[in-house]
């Protein structure tokens, strides 16, 4: 950090804040030693291998790619760029690792290349295979290791020989075996295509067929030299890709392949999902759902056979959300799993519900012995998350109190527990004994200025942002959201607000509200946007902003603006689309304009299938909105974005223009829809404050320091 930084320039050079904290972390299974990620400082995008002696607090640097790869690091198969997309992973090096059940041998990639690590030893070396090397995993004995290679995947002992287990180059080339399929990755959170047996000596494999997968080409308008990148995109309506899952024998190395691969059976055209894959001591686990997303089975896998039995099932009339880490299993075989139950989501042990109806369970960290770890808000406040214990003998009871973010990590005996509040500078991570594990990451130049507000009609949790310096006159508004599933904006941790309070301090009002259909507020708070997702959220936004002009006077409702990414972005340019006597300017980034165009599992969870109801589509789309703009509109796309296409930009401003409708357009060359670019990230802050001073005829003045509290 330099004396001259700004806050857009720190919050790019420092990937939002997230580089130099520890984050991936696990802890062996006899709970002696935990393993994370790493880079070496707050600006440092390469990423390190650690490990951490939890007795003894002794750090272990086990992997630096910058000594293990000279150059390269950036040299990632399409499998791999693929995976970092779905996670939002801006960083390089070592971004992803695998162990074996003890937690003694690592395995992991730079650049393509496969890397094995003592984990006890603190070495690491290069494992000479076929490459390029993707999502490399030891067995749980740590005897040999499977990594995907192009389409197929292939198993390889410790010194390096390897063989082809699943895929053949006589197969089309849609087939892939190993990898997960699009919406299992980017909406079901199913990273991968492969699951060890316990013993070491079978495989759980994944082969996914893509010929059913419309062709939809990527192109680069800036180099019309390089022809268009060709995917496969399941669209609303469309086919999804065929996955199925075999059992594959892979104790024989000296065998040219691992012989006929067992199918797994189940009834697919009823659940064509394939949503979990667990393969612990209590068998082989998976879990299907129902194309419209109302039906969910738990099934049991005989490995010898392929057969299935059902263990659990679910039914929902809008639809059965999947709950990470579930399912799970106690010691005596009870599943543990997790239900949308008397108005909220609550944990089940077996059939019983063990949760009191007012917590909103959010995930399971783990499950052993007798008792289950999970992570928790009261359903009156989706402000904070706490980490919870239930018992067999004691029920539910929190083991984090302050109010925050907490998230843990580890074993049932030994949980690695992050923390982040409003009063913290930064997140935290307590070791069980309650040390500190070290961050190097940057403290933000601005300390948010916020202030945490309840609507009074249906309670929204609602945030709002002054400069440091107000004088209590009303400031031009600035609406913040995100506003959609799966994503809460207005939470007490205070880089969640670092941004928001940014432009605050240039002369706004910042308002963040979350409103119907954001997660911790119950089923029938989440489920409100079920076949529309346009009315519910903007009618909540503009709660949230009478509210606090109500009660605060802060708030100069002459000009109101909205900004917004991904659903936000289409929030943004509904507002001024639909409701120009409230907004008077939008920037609306990576939009969804047009819902037919965005994954089948996500959108038809929420408008159901277009084939056979187009109506939802009709009424959530932004394209027929087009000629009722009256008010400045700046869209904004990455045109490398493989999430939501470029082709929702440019359709409404296609019909923008057509209409009539003056607008501005900012292509962003090469980014996708998490824009890592460092230089993109800081000029495009400043960009949309120069937008939002011209369309709400605010004096350009110069940018004003934030505050350091």
């Amino acid at each position: 950090m330099t004396a001259a930084d700004s806050f857009p320039r720190q919050h790019a050079r420092t990937q939002r804040l997230t580089l130099g904290e520890p984050r991936n972390v696990t802890v062996s299974a006899d709970g002696r030693r935990a393993v994370f990620l790493r880079s070496r400082g707050g600006d440092d995008p390469v990423t390190c291998l650690w490990t951490i002696d939890l007795a003894t607090h002794t750090e272990v640097l086990v992997a630096d790619p910058r000594t293990l790869l000279e150059a390269g690091l950036d040299d990632l198969p399409p499998e791999e760029r693929a995976r970092r997309e779905r996670l939002r992973e801006g960083a390089g090096g070592v971004t992803a690792y695998a162990t074996d059940e003890r937690g003694t041998v690592a395995a992991f990639t730079i650049g393509g290349r496969l890397f094995v690590a003592g984990l006890l030893s603190g070495r690491s070396r290069p494992l000479e295979v076929e490459g390029p090397v993707f999502d490399p995993r030891p067995d749980p004995t740590a005897r040999r290791l499977a990594y995907v290679q192009g389409r197929r995947l292939r198993v390889a002992t410790l010194d390096g020989r390897s063989v082809v287990v699943a895929g053949d180059d006589d197969e089309p080339e849609t087939v892939s075996w190993g990898s997960a399929d699009f919406v299992a990755a980017e909406e079901m959170r199913r990273m991968r295509g492969y699951w060890w047996s316990p013993d070491g000596e079978r495989l759980a494999v994944c082969r996914v067929d893509q010929s059913p997968v419309a062709t939809w080409h990527l192109g680069d308008p800036a180099d019309p030299a390089v022809a268009p990148s060709v995917i496969r995109y399941p669209a609303a309506g469309t086919a999804n890709a065929d996955t199925t899952l075999h059992v594959i024998d892979a104790a024989d190395m000296d065998a040219a392949g691992a012989g006929e691969p067992v199918d797994v059976e189940w009834d697919r055209a009823a659940f064509p999902y394939l949503a979990d894959v667990q393969w612990g001591h209590h068998g082989l686990v998976i879990t299907v759902q129902s194309r419209d997303q109302q039906r969910l089975e738990v099934r049991r896998v005989d490995p010898d056979t392929g057969a299935t039995e059902l263990l659990a099932d679910d039914h929902d009339d809008a639809w059965v959300e999947l709950v990470p880490g579930a399912p799970a299993f106690l010691a005596d075989g009870r599943l543990v799993r997790c239900a949308d139950r008397d108005g909220c989501r609550r944990l089940l042990v077996g059939t019983e519900a063990v949760t009191d109806p007012d917590l909103q369970v959010r995930s399971i960290v783990a499950a052993a012995g007798h008792e289950v770890v999970f992570l928790a808000n009261p359903i009156d406040d989706p402000t904070v998350q706490h980490v919870w214990r239930w018992t067999v003998a004691e029920g539910a009871s929190p083991l984090t109190d302050a109010p925050g973010v907490h998230t843990a990590a580890g074993t049932t005996s030994a949980l690695v527990v992050r923390s982040a509040t409003l009063e913290d500078e930064r997140a935290v991570w307590l070791l069980p004994d309650g040390h500190e594990l070290t961050s190097h990451a940057e403290t933000a130049l601005v300390t948010p200025n916020v202030r945490m507000h309840r609507t009074a009609s249906r309670r929204l949790a609602t945030a709002l942002l002054l400069p440091h310096d107000h004088d209590g006159a009303p400031l031009p508004v600035l609406l913040d959201p995100y506003g959609g599933p799966h994503a809460q904006r207005v939470v007490r941790s205070r880089n969640a607000f670092a941004t928001s309070q940014w432009f605050a301090d240039q002369g706004f009002a910042v308002v963040v509200a979350d409103g119907r259909g954001t997660p911790g507020r119950g089923s029938a708070f989440e489920r409100a946007v079920r076949h529309d997702l346009a009315t519910a959220p903007l009618d909540d936004q503009i709660e949230a902003l009478l509210h606090l002009a109500e009660v605060t006077g802060a708030l100069d409702l002459d000009r109101v603006a909205i900004r917004g990414w991904s659903f936000g972005g289409y929030l943004a340019a509904l507002a001024v689309l639909r409701r120009p006597d409230v907004f008077h300017a939008a920037i609306a980034g990576a939009p969804v304009t047009e819902w037919r165009l965005y994954d089948t599992h996500y959108t038809e969870r929420y408008l159901g299938d277009p084939t056979d109801d187009p109506g939802p589509y009709d009424a959530s789309s932004l394209l027929p909105l087009a000629r009722d703009l009256q008010r400045p509109l700046l869209l904004v796309h990455g045109l490398a974005d493989d999430n939501v296409v470029a082709a929702h930009t440019l359709r409404l401003s296609s019909a923008l223009l057509a209409a009539g409708r003056p607008h501005e357009v900012l292509p962003l060359v090469g980014v996708s829809h998490m824009t890592p670019q460092e230089v993109v990230a800081e000029h495009l802050l400043l960009h949309q404050l120069d937008f939002l001073r011209r369309a709400l005829g605010l004096a350009t003045v110069p940018l004003r320091r934030s505050h350091d509290g």
